[in-house]
């Protein structure tokens, strides 16, 4: 006879309400479940790579805001060096012109009722012909601005007076015989004259800085 194979035994099943609190119902056990904190951890990396960024970023525009205020004051520097020279230039040209030409003298400051301010540039009363421009040449009272300039500077000259000669002179303190004998010597006097000038006209160089030199020059 034939004999019927043995069942193998099956396993029971359980229910849901033999499940526990920890293992949930239709979930196998054993398998890892991510958590909620965990998985909401991911996002953290992302912030904190803006927050690097916007710190490199603000540490970038502060690097190229002090590398551009550098460059504009060594300009602003450079720009005013250039302007003394061309300044200084045209108040070497206005002495070696003051002595040859007296027609360029501006007003006689010792006469009665003239009035000579500070600086004639700013005199409204001046008018525009004593305000000299320096030639461009090489010789005496000439000068040739550089590449790196705008406009020829500008002089300005006026008679202050007769006044004692210093040079000459050998009053009290002045000379031995008066340190020593207490004697009383001659005394002279000169005309002096007062150059003011400038780089260059303001309405010229347009924003390029512009210096103002002044000076007593005495004749001969």
């Amino acid at each position: 006879m034939n004999q019927m194979p043995a069942s193998r035994p099956q396993k029971p099943v359980r229910s849901c309400s033999d499940r526990t609190a920890s293992t949930p119902c239709g979930h196998r056990t054993g398998r890892h479940v991510p958590s909620l904190h965990r998985a909401g951890q991911k996002g953290i990396a992302l912030v904190v790579a803006l927050i690097l960024l916007v710190l490199i970023t603000l540490v970038g525009i502060a690097a190229v805001r002090g590398t551009i205020m550098e460059q504009r004051m060594t300009a602003n520097a450079y720009d005013r060096a250039i302007s003394f020279q061309s300044a200084e230039a045209a108040m070497r040209a206005a002495q070696n012109l003051v002595a040859s030409s007296p027609a360029i003298i501006a007003r006689n400051c010792q006469a009665g009722g003239v009035v000579c301010p500070a600086n004639p540039f700013n005199d409204s009363n001046l008018p525009a012909s004593a305000i000299h421009t320096v030639a461009t040449g090489t010789s005496s009272g000439q000068f040739t601005v550089s590449a790196a300039t705008e406009g020829q500077p500008q002089f300005v000259i006026e008679n202050m007076g007769n006044w004692v000669n210093p040079t000459s002179d050998t009053g009290y303190n002045q000379s031995a015989n008066s340190a020593q004998y207490d004697a009383q010597g001659k005394s002279s006097t000169a005309v002096f004259y007062r150059i003011t000038a400038r780089s260059g006209d303001p309405a010229v160089v347009n924003d390029r800085a512009v210096v103002v030199l002044q000076a007593m020059v005495k004749q001969g």
